[in-house]
């Protein structure tokens, strides 16, 4: 049995301190059936995950979406057991089985926890990092959500007050997204924001000696945290009364999220696997297990065993997570009795739905105009900004070139920032120069629920992003990113900043849906299919990229079936069309001219937009087959990217008209040229393709 600490402050009982050695066992045991895991972190960390979901967070196991529970997110996700084995505990759902199922085919206990598959998992972490920016996102999102709601409330009177509660390893710290978000919410001052570092000195290659050497805790001091140490008992457990403390101090410090360092020694009682990189990742073996039983007082011949009384001890959860329901449910009552009309919206934004008549407010651009795809969507979100307070957001220190900003009296700054339209409560997000820091944070943003996020910078940049961007996806969270300077119509800057590859390599990625509209209608169009798209229904939402034009394009008549992801721009004249060209973004005013010199050689020619491949897939194959007819076999593709997304719809006799190279420095204009995208070129192409489907 390991050391009981006695405390004035934590009730601290044999049944707890039992509770907790049954975590160690029970990780043990995990990870040794299923041949492989990480067993060492969750049984260091037994006592601090055991501290906060049995003595600290406010939680219901029975409700596990209520709305006024504190959140919890792990960010050193290989350590899944230290989250699982508190849900079997607390009476989330899971149980006995379902830890021996760990890692297993269809298990509700996968390697990594993922959002939306396991009752009580509030975000998929798998890269480490990852769970850092998503809780900064969730404080944030909190705030607003507060000032949307409750914002004259004093401070923790409101029901929308909670808590953001994260554990993190040396690798999530040493990862640079941790750096970049940890910067965002210390320069926010998120209070409500809770970080717990397992400080254990191991990682994959051995003693974090062989990569660190800063001080972590002055790191996070110049941030602007609040920092604090847990020493370790005299036996190098992890102390819970030195948990307890520093986790109420760090509740009670409303002015500055908190972190907090708790030294531990990896795999923790394990007479000969304690402290070394083989606990991390790999099975302790038949004898060690056997071995570590023995010294926290188990029976080295049982697997899974949990006592009677631990388990019924620690589903009072259950019974204490009812009760605070109930009294937040009391507070909640009063305040929708005190503000009917915010109650009002409330009901409304958490159902999903969008207020009564903003779809009048989008603008409709005329035709003829050149307009800059950026400039019309920064149009459409300052007229919807208007009409919907729950959609926020900004951009990665790019606001004036990415047109993001929805507001420009009010930024979400904390108070004391001198700046002018300083306000908690702002709707402009600066996120500063943090692009991955800032899509992980629309993420949690997104998990926290009850607003509509959205973030911009250039599309060149997503690269910074993808390993956010895939879990946007993989979650299938309704957050929109906003990508400007969407090819070498950027010009001047150069290949470092134009985007070739990026296109295709995004819509590779699995339910993320891009958007490239051709122009400020279309753009109109795809804000409103965006906004209609939302839903926080796990699996039937989904991220969207919009891609979007530095330079000026010509403006068409707005056609509704640009939300079906392509349609005929502009029929063949002359007969059914022979040939037909696909366009997205700026390079559709492109297919437009050639469609004029073919048709004038009696080339009956169709224009098809193609703004959005995802959603074009989405339709049915009739409406397809309208758009695209199986018997034109002579097809153009333009676009001013890599061509890779587009043999699918050419075919054996189409042609693509691409750029399979990087840019270069020059003027727009010019590239354009040099690099053959021109309407002349594209009706060039549509002849070879005649020819071809001719033979």
């Amino acid at each position: 049995m390991s050391t009981k600490p006695t405390t004035t402050d934590l009730q601290w009982t044999e049944l707890d301190q039992r509770a907790v050695d049954t975590v160690r066992v029970l990780a043990a045991d995990a990870v040794q059936k299923v041949g492989n895991g990480h067993p060492g972190t969750a049984m260091s960390l037994a006592p601090a995950a055991y501290t906060l979901f049995q003595k600290v967070m406010r939680h219901d196991p029975a409700d596990a979406d209520w709305a006024g529970r504190d959140r919890f997110v792990l960010s050193a996700g290989h350590t899944s057991l230290t989250l699982y084995i508190q849900l079997y505990l607390a009476g989330y759902g899971l149980e006995l089985d379902d830890l021996k199922a760990f890692r297993t085919w269809n298990s509700k206990t996968p390697g990594h926890p993922e959002y939306g598959h396991t009752t009580g998992v509030e975000t998929t972490t798998g890269p480490l990092g990852q769970g850092v920016a998503n809780a900064v996102g969730m404080a944030m999102a909190s705030r607003y959500e507060r000032g949307l709601f409750d914002p004259d409330a004093a401070p923790g009177t409101s029901p929308f007050d909670h808590m953001v509660w994260a554990v993190a390893g040396d690798g999530c710290l040493q990862e640079g997204i941790s750096a970049e978000a940890s910067s965002l919410a210390g320069h926010q001052k998120l209070g409500n924001l809770v970080l717990l570092w397992d400080d254990n000195h191991i990682s994959i290659e051995g003693d974090t000696e062989t990569a660190v050497s800063e001080d972590t805790l002055k790191r996070y001091e110049a941030y602007g945290w609040h920092v604090q140490r847990v020493e370790q008992l005299p036996n190098g457990d992890l102390d819970p009364a030195g948990l307890f403390a520093a986790l109420q101090a760090a509740k009670a410090e409303t002015g500055r999220p908190s972190f907090i360092a708790a030294r531990s020694i990896i795999a923790w009682p394990a007479p000969h696997a304690q402290n070394t990189e083989a606990s991390h990742g790999s099975a302790l073996g038949d004898e060690e297990v056997a071995a570590t039983k023995r010294v926290l007082g188990f029976d080295p011949e049982k697997s899974f065993e949990v006592a009677d009384e631990v388990i019924a001890h620690t589903r009072e959860a259950l019974d204490r997570g009812r009760e605070a329901k109930g009294e937040w449910e009391k507070s909640f009552a009063a305040w929708r009795t005190a503000n009917p009309e915010r109650a009002a919206e409330f009901d409304r934004i958490s159902a999903g739905e969008l207020p009564a008549g903003w779809e009048d407010r989008l603008p409709v651009f005329e035709p003829g105009k050149g307009v800059a795809t950026r400039a019309a969507s920064g149009k459409v979100l300052q007229a919807l900004g208007e009409i919907i307070p729950e959609l926020w957001g900004g951009s990665a220190d790019l606001a004036g070139s990415n047109n993001t900003t929805i507001d420009k009296t009010s930024s979400f700054l904390p108070a004391g920032n001198p700046l002018p339209g300083a306000d908690p409560y702002g709707r402009t997000i600066h996120f500063g120069i943090r692009e991955h820091a800032m899509a992980a944070a629309m993420n949690g943003i997104a998990l926290h629920g009850n607003t509509r996020i959205y973030g911009g910078t250039f599309l060149v940049f997503s690269d910074y992003m993808r390993n956010a961007v895939r879990l946007s996806a993989l979650m299938h969270l309704p957050v929109t990113y906003v990508w400007t300077h969407d090819s070498i119509g950027l010009g001047e800057d150069g290949p470092t900043h134009q985007p070739v590859e990026h296109l295709a390599a995004l819509r590779a990625i699995p339910g993320l849906n891009i958007v490239r509209p051709a122009d400020a209608n279309e753009t109109s169009i795809a804000w409103r299919e965006i906004l209609r798209r939302y839903t926080k229904v796990f699996g039937k939402g989904a991220p969207h990229g919009l891609a979007l034009t530095r330079q000026g394009v010509p403006t068409y008549e707005a056609n509704e079936d640009a939300a079906k992801g392509g349609y005929v721009l502009f029929e063949a004249e002359g007969g059914r069309p022979q040939v037909l060209l696909i366009g997205t973004g700026s390079e559709v005013h492109l297919a437009v001219e050639a469609r004029e010199e073919l048709q004038a050689a009696g080339i009956p020619t169709r224009v098809v937009s193609m703004p959005s491949v995802e959603w074009f897939e989405e339709q049915d194959q009739a409406y397809k087959d309208s758009v695209l007819p199986p018997s034109v076999k002579a097809r153009v593709a333009v676009e001013a990217g890599i061509g890779l997304t587009w043999y699918r719809y050419v075919g054996d006799a189409g042609r693509i008209v691409s750029l399979e190279h990087f840019g270069a420095s020059a003027d727009a204009k010019v590239l354009f040229r040099e690099f053959g995208f021109t309407g002349e070129h594209v009706a060039a192409a549509a002849r070879e393709s005649l020819a071809a489907a001719t033979r």
